[in-house]
């Protein structure tokens, strides 16, 4: 007769099913996928607490691991401290398991706790085990500890690491900058026994492109490929990322066909780096293209295709054709996200279509989509674009009592609309109001700020802000150095425009067309016809032209046909 026990909130039967029958369902678990999966294995689990005697420890780690695979890392603690309780003794690799999802919790400290509980009972800690608290430590970002530990065991000979360990170490590294390390680890496994294979080489091939170091990726890529090692579809990936970061979208292109003639099938992922790529420089046609030749292979365009060529006909100021797009998304069921739709917003914003803007502002949140702070800054530019600076600063506040932190970009958005809308000391109080180290050592708000007080007729504010500038040893770049050349000059300090124009150049910032352009416009202004030539000739020797504003202001000063004038000749250099 069968009897019943309670487990929780569920009722079993105490039939004992065969080992066999646990394992069918353990391997149709790994196997499945959805939502119901985790609930089947707690099912399950009760199962075989219920069965006497209960199956092996080896059922229960794989089921556990099942638990853990999903995720739910609490869940999987929770059901091997019942195992404890039950009278199920733990070995490796249950204690391994716990370790990993104590370091999955953010709580390495528990796994290293838990490695003292192995030296107690007796179990040799193994590979995984240390290779587990290593990943925890990066997962920590702990990874000099990471570093360290991996170090020790190879000095201490405790245990002869793996591709695994090795490749936690390696994008641990990659992960806080030290690609050069990571690159050194790699060539210390090509000389030993434990060689690299795609995994290792991706981390740092994908490393090195993010540094901005692009044709060592290559470099690498070409000496895995000659060691027989084949790249996969995230070594492309990233290699492709890393060259349209650059601009280098025809070779990014040549990289695609090179992986589809290896036989390594492009993802929706690689299409998409494309599509992003193209359509950032413009390209949106080719984009498209791209995302035909991406359904021609049976892959379908997800959320990112669709927002990325939202974008891209934002950003040429097709808004019609950004919106088509967002309609065929809709319908094809794909719906649209906050990033979707901040590019849309945006759009509407840079074509002074504000009130389309407001619109879809409300109607986003309307539908349960929370705007971030991307949002809140296009809302923001539109508002100051439009001549509504009141509008622009009450949003400033919502978004302030939301919680919503402004980043840089936000700031300088706000700071630039108050300043255009004859703001500038609120500007400037705002300003000091900041309490975060990085904005107020931020170049960028001081030039806005500086071109502010300057053009609101407060010469005195911005030469001020320029000292405040450099006495915090910030480093002021082309566009500080043109602002405060336009500000000397306009004030009639000669002396001080030659000198700021010498220490820009021993600083290392040479001159641009734009600072010429507007020295040598501020230089006639003030009637001073010679040194305009002479800055003006050193421009067009430096292979700048001079703009239409300066054209204008040349003419007057350009004497009648017959009379000799340097002026002219200049200008002739040109023709």
């Amino acid at each position: 007769m069968n009897c019943t026990r309670r487990i929780g909130l569920r009722y079993y039967s105490t039939a004992s099913p065969s080992t066999s029958h646990f394992n069918q369902r353990i391997t149709s678990l790994k196997n499945a996928s959805g939502p119901t999966k985790v609930n089947d294995a707690l099912q399950l689990f009760d199962e075989m607490l219920l069965r006497q005697p209960p199956p092996s420890i080896f059922q229960f780690t794989q089921l556990i691991s099942v638990i853990v695979k999903k995720k739910q890392y609490s869940t999987a603690l929770i059901l091997l401290d019942q195992m404890k309780l039950m009278g199920i003794p733990s070995n490796i690799y249950t204690i391994n398991i716990s370790i990993n999802c104590h370091c999955r919790l953010n709580q390495v400290a528990y796994g290293f706790a838990l490695l003292a509980t192995i030296f107690k009972q007796g179990h040799p800690p193994n590979l995984a085990t240390y290779t587990t608290l290593i990943h925890g430590l990066v997962l920590a970002d702990r990874v000099f500890e990471a570093v360290e530990l991996f170090k020790k065991l190879l000095r201490e000979k405790v245990c002869e690491p793996n591709q695994v360990m090795y490749g936690t170490v390696i994008n641990g590294l990659c992960k806080v900058g030290h690609t050069s390390k990571a690159l050194e680890l790699l060539r210390f496994m090509e000389s030993g026994s434990c060689k690299p294979g795609v995994e290792q080489y991706s981390v740092v091939i994908d490393s090195l492109c993010k540094d901005k170091m692009v044709d060592h990726a290559l470099e690498l890529f070409a000496k895995m490929t000659e060691k027989g090692v084949l790249a996969d579809v995230i070594t492309y990936s990233s290699l492709i990322h890393g060259l349209c970061n650059f601009g280098r979208e025809t070779e990014a292109a040549k990289m695609l066909r090179d992986m589809e003639e290896e036989g390594v099938s492009p993802s929706v992922d690689t299409f998409n780096i494309l599509v992003n790529a193209f359509c950032k420089q413009g390209s949106v046609k080719d984009a498209e293209l791209a995302v035909q030749a991406m359904v021609r292979r049976g892959l379908n365009p997800d959320v990112i295709t669709y927002s990325a060529l939202i974008d891209g006909y934002c950003l040429r100021g097709e808004i019609d054709d950004a919106e088509k797009v967002l309609d065929g998304m809709v319908k094809r069921d794909i719906v649209p996200n906050i990033i979707t739709y901040n590019s849309l917003i945006n759009g509407y914003c840079k074509k002074k279509q504000i009130d389309k803007a407001r619109h879809l502002f409300q109607y986003i949140q309307d539908k349960g989509l929370i705007p971030d702070v991307v949002t809140y800054s296009s809302m923001l530019q539109g508002l100051y674009g439009s001549g509504n600076p009141a509008a622009a600063r009450e949003l400033f506040n919502e978004m302030q009592a939301k919680g919503l932190a402004p980043n840089i970009c936000t700031y300088r958005i706000l700071l630039h609309g108050m300043c255009k809308n004859s703001q500038s000391p609120d500007a400037l109080a705002l300003f000091r109001s900041l309490e975060s180290k990085e904005l107020m050592e931020d170049v960028g708000l001081y030039n806005i700020l500086i071109d502010g007080c300057s053009k609101c007729g407060k010469p005195n504010e911005a030469m001020d802000l320029f000292d405040e500038l450099c006495l915090k040893g910030l480093k002021p770049n082309v566009r500080t150095y043109t602002v405060m050349i336009s500000v000397y000059c306009e004030e009639g300090l000669l002396g001080k425009c030659k000198e700021l124009l010498r220490k820009m150049e021993e600083n290392g910032c040479l001159p641009n067309s734009v600072t010429y352009n507007v020295l040598v416009q501020e230089l006639l202004k003030k009637n001073e016809c010679r040194e305009a030539e002479i800055y003006l000739e050193e421009m067009i020797n430096r292979g700048f032209m001079p703009n239409h504003a300066t054209f204008e202001n040349l003419l007057p000063w350009i004497p009648n046909v017959g009379k000799d004038s340097r002026l002219r000749t200049i200008i002739l250099k040109l023709t």
